[in-house]
């Protein structure tokens, strides 16, 4: 199936990879933990022509208002994917199909109020869930110098994450995300010209990952995911960065392969990457890694 960039807000990555490792058939019910603007679910349901059957979740307010518009038969929840796991496997649910794409939403980035972004200034946000308390201006602000260079350095895998939070610590208050951006620029050097990488991208990576638990929230869903999945079912994870991939990784290690007690088997031997005229089209893409597994059994055997 090709990919329909008309009228989307968000691109979805690995479309067509998605629709063959999910493979959706006909009356086959869905689960989409990270629903977002609906790209991959639009494709899903068209296949398995059973949006009654859907669960599309998502946290952010913007990506709720507009899957409740497009998509009035399935059943939204606006939540952050570990409570919509925990509260779906309390009822007891099981899905044929499960995916989580870890990625950002486009609009997240491409409006600076959000505040994810350095490309343009923004307030010190990058909440993905807007009712949530911290946000990253607390984290710039408030947070103690070894504290943020834990986050920097485990989150954002910065070398030269002391550097940097010595400059944070000495620019307070840095106001938004230009000034942070340049606080950090000025503390590593400006040779990002010739790497074309900005200086400020880890820190950035690392500070939006701790405010949104983003590792916590993974870590301990993939359990749930595994639970909610129905027998014969499947389940595809999109990550973005080395840490979301390892877990993941990890995990389908544990449930699926060749051992007697394993629970799923893996449809993916490698980390499935974009196309080069995917990447093209939305250079997004380019660090996106889908794995994926299916359900063989309910428990492991004792």
């Amino acid at each position: 199936m090709p990919i329909d960039h008309q009228n989307q807000p968000h691109l979805p990555v690995l479309l067509n990879e998605v629709l063959a490792y999910l493979d959706p058939k006909p009356g086959e019910s869905y689960l989409d933990l990270t629903a977002g603007y609906g790209g991959h679910a639009a494709a899903v349901l068209k296949l398995t022509e059973s949006p009654d059957k859907a669960v599309l979740v998502d946290r952010d307010r913007e990506a709720i208002e507009h899957l409740k518009a497009k998509f009035t038969q399935a059943r939204i929840i606006h939540s952050d994917f570990l409570a919509a796991a925990q509260e779906l496997a309390a009822e007891g649910k099981k899905f044929d199909l499960i995916l989580a794409d870890l990625g950002i939403a486009s609009p997240h980035i491409d409006k600076p109020e959000r505040g994810f972004s350095f490309a343009r200034s923004g307030p010190l946000d990058m909440r993905m869930d807007q009712r949530q308390p911290l946000s990253a201006e607390t984290l710039v602000n408030q947070a103690d110098e070894a504290e943020l260079v834990q986050v920097i350095s485990r989150y954002g895998e910065e070398p030269r994450a002391r550097r940097i939070a010595a400059a944070i610590i000495a620019s307070r208050p840095i106001k938004n995300t230009a000034e942070l951006a340049e606080v950090i620029a000025r503390a590593v050097g400006r040779n990002f010209r010739r790497n074309k990488i900005h200086p400020a991208t880890k820190t950035f990576q690392a500070l939006r990952i701790a405010v949104n638990d983003e590792l916590g929230q993974l870590q301990a869903s993939l359990p749930l995911m595994c639970e909610l999945l129905a027998p014969g079912g499947r389940l595809a994870v999109i990550s973005f960065h080395s840490l979301e991939d390892r877990l993941v990784k990890r995990y389908f290690g544990e449930i699926a392969g060749d051992r007697y007690d394993a629970i799923a088997r893996p449809l993916t031997k490698k980390p499935v990457t974009a196309s080069p005229q995917e990447i093209d089209i939305n250079p997004r893409a380019r660090s996106a890694k889908l794995r994926a597994v299916a359900k063989i059994k309910t428990e492991r055997i004792n």
